[in-house]
């Protein structure tokens, strides 16, 4: 018998919930590759202040309402069955708002210049979606018609008349935020298992140039259940749910420090970038202060910010040039950052308008770095950024 419970035999799962609060039922499928998970319920803090003859605290009622957070750090793994989305999936659209659009690939007939694509058949495509082709990834830029598409940058490996355009799902913006519940499954199977339920998206952090590539999730939630105190009704369940049957896992990572940089007014390929981190906030306020109830009732979501920092080392070119300029001039350019380099193991996020700050000069190592700190995207409704697999 083991003294303590190793913090190595935990398994993660995640999923959407149809209705805000309800834990929808899982699958082996819905479990996802865990780096850490946080969640937190402490009781709102208030104080009583009348007179008891005494300086000693005599308590205070047990129906507090209870103020519930919850965190997870993922890790980027191959996308093997995509007919449907990546395990994490769901984070990704608690926290952007939108359906997932999924795009099953096409074949080229005309190249139009350096970004125009003419398919074989009716494409399908919005702007902001994402396509592959050869190992890289572009973003729709501008449709010209159910044919035509133009891409934000164009591919390194040149696009010929027939080649094969790739499968992606493309995760848009939303007015409106959905939920998720996270379950929390241990070994051994009499230990403390626990659900998020009504998990809010609040921040989203996508780290570039890493040892992996990692995805942060983190906010506010409905409640915390447990299998030690769950009561009949918590959740919307009759009994706390039995863990899938543990399926066989790929634990096969993406590296981190592969991939491509794309900016500027007209975007040009960066090559000097050293560190990017780039975070979707969304001023999650949930509706928890009614009367008459202890939990919340729904998540309001308040203004975006979607902000970018970035490195990376100066050089005596136009390009770079070009970024200080618009920096100087307030200029939205375009961002696109591709991460892999492999077919199905590609992500990208794409910022079509982002307005960089004035970069600090870091002259404390052998080479001159600048920093970006703080550059916001903007837009004009839910598109100031996507994020995509291929």
């Amino acid at each position: 018998m083991s003294c303590y419970i190793s913090s190595n035999n935990e398994r993660l799962y995640v999923a959407l919930e149809s209705s805000y609060g309800i834990i929808p039922t899982i699958t082996s499928g819905n479990r996802i590759p865990l780096l850490k998970f946080a969640a937190k319920q402490v009781p709102e803090q208030t104080t009583r202040k009348d007179k008891t003859g005494t300086r000693t605290f005599v308590g205070l009622p047990n129906a507090i309402r209870m103020n519930t957070t919850w965190g997870v750090n993922t890790l980027m793994t191959e996308w093997t069955n995509q007919t449907v989305q990546p395990a994490y999936g769901p984070l990704f659209q608690a926290a952007m708002g939108g359906t997932p659009l999924f795009f099953n690939g096409g074949s080229v007939a005309v190249v139009t210049g350096t970004t125009g694509i003419q398919f074989v058949a009716p494409h399908g495509l919005s702007v902001g979606q994402a396509i592959t082709f050869s190992n890289e990834m572009r973003f729709v830029a501008a449709v010209q018609d159910e044919y035509t598409i133009f891409v934000n940058a164009p591919f390194n490996n040149a696009l010929t008349a027939g080649a094969s355009i790739g499968t992606t799902v493309t995760y848009v913006l939303a007015e409106d935020l959905p939920s998720v519940s996270v379950f929390d499954y241990w070994d051994p199977s009499n230990a403390v298992m626990r659900i998020v339920e009504g998990g809010a998206a609040d921040t989203m952090k996508i780290k570039v140039n890493g040892d992996y590539q990692e995805f942060d999730f983190a906010g506010p939630a409905r409640d915390l259940v447990d299998s030690a105190s769950f009561q009949a009704g918590q959740g919307g369940l009759s009994s706390f749910p039995a863990e899938p049957t543990v399926a066989t896992f790929d634990y096969t990572i993406v590296p981190g420090h592969l991939g491509e940089v794309w900016m500027g007014i007209t975007p040009a390929e960066f090559m000097t970038l050293t560190a990017a981190e780039l975070t979707l906030d969304n001023a999650v306020d949930l509706r928890v202060k009614e009367f008459g109830s202890d939990y919340a009732q729904c998540i309001a979501a308040g203004t975006r910010s979607v902000k970018l920092n970035f490195e990376l080392f100066e050089m005596a070119d136009a390009q770079t040039a070009g970024l200080y300029q618009a920096a100087r001039s307030r200029t939205p350019i375009s961002v696109m950052f591709q991460l892999g380099e492999q077919a199905t193991q590609l992500f990208g996020a794409y910022m079509p308008q982002m307005v960089p700050q004035v970069p600090e000069y870091d002259d404390g190592e052998t080479r001159l770095q600048w920093k970006f700190s703080n550059d916001r995207a903007q837009g004009t409704a839910e598109n100031e950024l996507y994020v995509a697999f291929g």
